[in-house]
């Protein structure tokens, strides 16, 4: 089993948990949190559990860091739905992992009656290709949204959007390295070791 719950990605001059939006978690909770390496400038990853961050949190978060912050919805390492906030409220979303997206995502037939058994038929894996096909075509915008996200929060780097695109498009696993893979290529300065602390 791998991970599930989610990654807040935001700058703070102090410990980003120190954040007013993460005060009613107890004490007992926040010593669950994981901390990734901070990168230069003040960015910072949490590793929550499923169950301790809610959408609402984003634009708190967002309004009192004063600066653009991001959350990654991370489902058994595996899949992932990226949402960034800047501080002008622009929000822009992305899968990590299209393969497995299309196949949560595919369109169920109205009157399913066993869906274990419609997960081996061809009107299934059609559907899924269906679904693959939309999500890839959204891929250009994400990207485009992603770069314009970073931008606002003067990164020293300027991303390189076809390199944003290709990204999108892989398969890396667990889903986690491929948070931080993006964030490396919308510009922000890596971490020392920038995989998450155990």
């Amino acid at each position: 089993m791998g991970f599930s719950g989610h990654l807040v990605f935001a700058r703070s001059s102090r410990p980003l948990l120190a954040a007013p939006v993460f005060d009613s978690l107890d004490e007992e909770l926040k010593t669950t949190v994981g901390t990734w390496e901070s990168r230069p400038g003040g960015w910072q990853t949490l590793q929550f559990d499923s169950g301790t961050w809610d959408d609402a949190d984003l634009p708190a978060l967002v309004e009192w860091s004063r600066a653009p912050a991001c959350v990654a919805e991370v489902s058994d390492s595996d899949l992932a739905l990226v949402t960034g906030l800047n501080v002008t409220g622009r929000r822009w979303q992305t899968w990590l992992n299209l393969d497995i997206a299309a196949r949560l995502l595919a369109e169920e037939p109205e009157e399913l009656e066993d869906q274990l058994l419609w997960l081996d038929t061809p009107e299934f894996h059609d559907a899924v290709g269906h679904k693959h096909a939309e999500l890839d075509a959204e891929i250009p915008t994400d990207a485009e949204g992603a770069v314009v996200w970073a931008a606002a929060a003067d990164v020293p780097a300027t991303p390189q959007t076809v390199r944003i695109e290709e990204l999108l498009r892989s398969h890396e696993t667990p889903v986690e390295d491929l948070f931080s893979t993006l964030l490396d290529e919308l510009g922000f300065p890596q971490a020392a070791e920038p995989s998450p602390a155990p």
